[in-house]
């Protein structure tokens, strides 16, 4: 296998802009190797979506930005940081903006940073690159949209509609095919993110089918190693489309993985990184890998634990390697089969008989698991990320492949028996 190996990196700390959810891991992984850190915050308080994850005490230095970004440079600069980092969708742009100014040399390309924030700027930054995207149009004009339908003969056809920014498929809907998408849209415009931020602009994009896959990666110096590569399992849930099911974890000889991280790499070339973690999500389809969006951060939701117990390694543990001289791989080996099962609420009320979840950790293959549900608590039909993760969700590892399938079915019939009493 292929490694990168180099000199120090200089003696500050690591600066991570909003050190929410996976961003959090980088205080202990970099302490433990002496690394110091330091953290940004891009508003006074963190998203709501994020303040659980939130450990202001890991961080020595916490630089709150209140809209000054030539006060942020400066006092960031003072630090004489190692990096400049994102540590969650939230921070990316304003990771984006300081880094350049704080660290030109390990930074990404600056002109380039509205496509690794926007969805529809990505889209056209990684078209004008020669690769193949999904169809799409960003406006705020529900006329443009139905004009850039005739145009493109997508007239009838199954679409999605969701906001340029925001993650964990936050705003994003599938509209069937001959139904009122611009009631949808209509209905979607304006609306406040889970950021906080208002939805001013919406993307319409024809509905792909395929596989889709996670190829998570990190960069120094514009060369790009793979670190690991998942495949979603998604499902509808009454009228909600693509609810997470699964997610697995790929060996890296399976055979879409080359194609997928030459894709992938090629993507991240277009979009100007460089430096640093990215998060990309692709669907395999009859003709090819597409680009859905990426993220220019680790991969959310505390994966990079559970990516460290499947294959020994995460987006976390390179970046502190690269800056303490480590040996980098520009791949990745799968120790053990591992699987996430996202629970799955199939209907709105109050709930009971959750003890009936307990026997979960007494699965063959658990590995690790969270259920954030009591008898007489509001549960939420599930009908995007967040609600999942607001639910629960159970890591299955095991040598045996087939015994995460015999337990992601125990699981399922086991939320079965919850009773979920509607008003």
């Amino acid at each position: 296998m292929n490694a990168d190996v180099h000199g120090d990196r200089g003696q500050g700390p690591c600066v991570v802009v909003d050190p929410y959810s996976s961003g959090a891991l980088f205080a202990e992984a970099l302490r433990s190797q002496g690394v110091p850190v330091a953290a940004v915050v891009s508003s006074p308080s963190p998203p709501e979506a994020y303040a659980s994850s939130y450990r202001s005490q890991d961080f020595p230095d916490v630089i709150v930005y209140d809209g000054d970004l030539d006060d942020v440079v400066r006092r960031v600069r003072a630090l004489d940081p190692r990096c400049v980092i994102a540590g969650c969708e939230s921070g990316v742009e304003l990771a984006e903006r300081l880094a350049p100014r704080v660290l030109p040399e390990r930074s990404n390309v600056p002109e380039l940073a509205e496509a690794r924030r926007d969805k529809s700027r990505m889209a056209t930054a990684v078209r004008a690159a020669g690769l193949p995207v999904i169809p799409q149009i960003c406006t705020a004009d529900v006329e443009e949209a139905a004009a850039w339908l005739g145009s493109e003969g997508l007239v009838g056809a199954d679409l999605v509609i969701k906001p340029p920014k925001s993650a964990s498929t936050d705003g994003v809907i599938k509209v069937q095919g001959g139904t009122d998408w611009r009631a949808v849209f209509e209905r979607q415009i304006g609306r406040i993110n889970q950021f906080g931020e208002v939805d001013d602009r919406l993307v319409v994009q024809k509905f792909v089918t395929g596989t889709e896959y996670v190829v998570d990666t990190f960069s120094h110096d514009g060369k790009h190693s793979l670190v690991d590569v998942c495949s979603y399992g998604k499902v509808y849930n009454g009228p909600h489309m693509a609810v997470y099911d699964t997610m697995r974890w790929l060996p890296p000889d399976e055979p879409v993985v080359a194609p997928l991280a030459e894709y992938v790499f090629d993507v991240l070339d277009a979009v100007g990184v460089r430096f640093g973690s990215a998060h990309v999500e692709v669907m395999g389809t009859a003709d090819g890998p597409v680009l859905i969006e990426l993220g220019a951060r680790p991969h959310g939701g505390g994966q990079p634990r559970f990516n460290r117990n499947a294959t020994g390694d995460s987006q976390i543990d390179r970046t502190v390697r690269w800056l303490t001289g480590g040996e980098l791989p520009q791949g990745y080996e799968l120790l053990t089969h591992q699987m996430c099962v996202f629970h799955m609420a199939r209907r709105s009320g109050t709930v009971r008989d959750t003890a009936v979840l307990d026997e979960i950790r007494t699965l063959p293959s658990h590995h690790f698991s969270v259920q954030n549900l009591s008898d007489g608590d509001h549960v939420s039909v599930t009908k995007d990320l967040v609600d999942s993760l607001d639910f629960g969700f159970v890591i299955l590892a095991h040598p045996d492949e087939e015994q995460l399938e015999r337990d992601y079915r125990i699981i399922r019939a086991l939320e079965q028996k919850l009773v979920i009493e509607q008003p």
